[in-house]
């Protein structure tokens, strides 16, 4: 079973769960400048199931701004992110961090690597932390749009859970070695893992 995304739906979602009016529907919404729709790996009807939205705004001083979608699905969760505003062709750590909070202009306030097993950090074909996600990759126009599959974090409620958490852009990439951090630099985006 395939499932369709519009990017205005997305953007509706992200409202609907952080407790916004509805942007009209046949308009892109907050995330328009980022266009298209979402169509492909979660592709083709209503989306079923737990879902969650991380809506990223910039720390002080960065431009970087997107909508990070978790659907759970057969045991695991996917996950679609569209991210503007990063370095262009450059490659960003991404990761979900313990504290759903976005409070602090660094994006300190969010805490270390989701970490519930207590594993080092590491790629995902290796040990690692729950919250270590792929890196991301943008384009030469500073968007990434990438979409991938993670096993063992969960929307669930339980120490699993990303729900209520964060997700965090890095300035850069992650060494997927340097413990906790990976080396990923500073926090440059930040939002809040709502479930809907």
């Amino acid at each position: 079973m395939t499932h369709s995304f519009t990017w205005p739906a997305l953007a509706f979602a992200a409202l609907a769960v952080a407790g916004c009016a509805a942007p009209d529907a046949g308009k892109a919404g907050p995330m328009g400048m980022m266009g298209g729709g979402m169509g492909g790996g979660m592709g083709g009807g209503m989306m079923k199931g737990r879902m969650a939205v991380a809506s990223l705004t910039p720390t002080q001083g960065n431009n970087v701004r997107g909508l990070v979608m978790f659907h759970e699905m057969d045991g695991h969760l996917m996950v679609h992110a569209r991210i503007s505003g990063l370095k262009p062709n450059g490659e960003h750590g991404f990761h979900v961090h313990e504290t759903g909070s976005c409070a602090s202009a660094d994006g300190t306030s969010a805490g270390g690597h989701f970490n519930p097993d207590g594993k080092p950090h590491g790629p995902q074909t290796a040990a690692h932390h729950a919250g270590d996600l792929p890196a991301l990759k943008a384009d030469a126009n500073g968007m990434a749009d990438q979409k991938f599959m993670l096993m063992g974090p969960t929307l669930v409620a339980g120490p699993a859970s990303v729900v209520g958490r964060a997700v965090v852009v890095h300035a850069l990439p992650d060494d997927y070695t340097t413990q906790p951090t990976g080396n990923s630099g500073a926090r440059i985006a930040c939002g809040v893992i709502a479930g809907h």
